[in-house]
């Protein structure tokens, strides 16, 4: 059974290895965040910017968004540091575990408790005995960038890891619809239209209305972050798609296809991703801006939602 220590603020709670006190069942941790209660972090205490615009300076309030230390261990064991907007921690530590390959899945994550630091945020997750047993096998050590994806990596198996054959699997997808979910996630970015700093993924129904959002400084933590909220709600039980910010790089696909068969991106792809995405059987689209986007593999998910 899974087990989050999941408190507001700075305090946080270390559970009962087979408890979960009912006080402590927050609406972050135990319903599915929406767009409006995605629980974002209060912005940063504005700093002075000097602002030039035509020959003419101004002085004026600036907000910029949280990049702090996350340093995620495993067992006890450390494994990983991230530069990291330092909010949704619980989904990160739960989407990184299994977007990394780390576990097969969400009841391989037996804990989660955050522990605040003057340096830093540690977060420590507790996982099952054979997941650790493969963890140190691996011996992978991340020393992160803002969210620097397959950095650290010890081997081409593992940067090039087996993914889910996703083959006829996944619901079609109307065009209209994956314009709907970018400009819905877009609309749904409060981080970014404070900052203009973060990325955003969130997890489109095939209406096209974004349902999970998350926002992070990284665009890899970003997707991490929904992937571990989507596990929670168990939001990928019923059809639907993700959409990012960012541009497609492997290691979106690889993380996608966790949860997903169908990726849009508001960028575009790599060649390495386009060909990734095909072998696994994940549509990927490109360039979703306004009513427009350019699809680079299985396009049937979405021309058969035309016929």
């Amino acid at each position: 059974m899974a087990l989050w220590a999941c408190t507001s603020g700075a305090q946080q709670a270390k559970l009962p290895a087979n408890v979960i006190p009912a006080a402590r069942r927050t609406d972050t941790c135990q319903q599915p965040a929406t767009p409006e209660t995605a629980g974002l972090p209060a912005p940063s205490e504005p700093t002075i910017e000097t602002h030039y615009r035509d020959g003419k300076v101004e002085l004026r309030p600036a907000v910029l968004a949280d990049e702090v230390p996350i340093a995620f261990e495993y067992n006890g064991v450390s494994h990983a540091v991230m530069l990291a907007t330092p909010a949704d921690l619980e989904d990160f530590a739960l989407g990184f575990s299994v977007s990394e390959g780390i576990v097969d899945g969400p009841g391989d994550v037996y804990g989660v408790e955050v522990q605040p630091s003057a340096r830093g945020i540690g977060v420590a997750i507790e996982i099952a005995s054979e997941c650790f047993a493969r963890l140190k096998s691996r011996r992978r050590t991340l020393a992160g960038r803002t969210g620097c994806g397959i950095c650290g990596a010890e081997s081409l198996e593992h940067v090039l890891r087996p993914l889910p054959e996703l083959g006829g699997q996944g619901p079609h997808i109307r065009p209209e619809a994956v314009s709907a979910a970018l400009s819905s996630l877009v609309r749904a970015q409060r981080l970014q239209k404070a900052t203009g700093a973060v990325h955003g993924a969130a997890w489109s129904g095939v209406a096209g209305t974004a349902e999970i959002l998350r926002e992070d400084v990284g665009r890899h933590n970003a997707l991490d972050k929904l992937i571990g909220a989507v596990l929670r709600a168990r939001a990928n039980a019923l059809p639907g798609f993700v959409v990012v910010t960012s541009r497609a790089s492997v290691e979106m696909v690889q993380k996608a296809a966790c949860i997903a068969s169908t990726l849009a991106a508001v960028s575009a792809p790599t060649r390495l991703a386009a060909q990734i995405a095909h072998d696994c059987g994940l549509t990927l689209v490109g360039f979703a801006r306004g009513n427009e986007f350019s699809v680079y593999s299985h396009p049937w998910r979405i021309a058969a939602a035309t016929d």
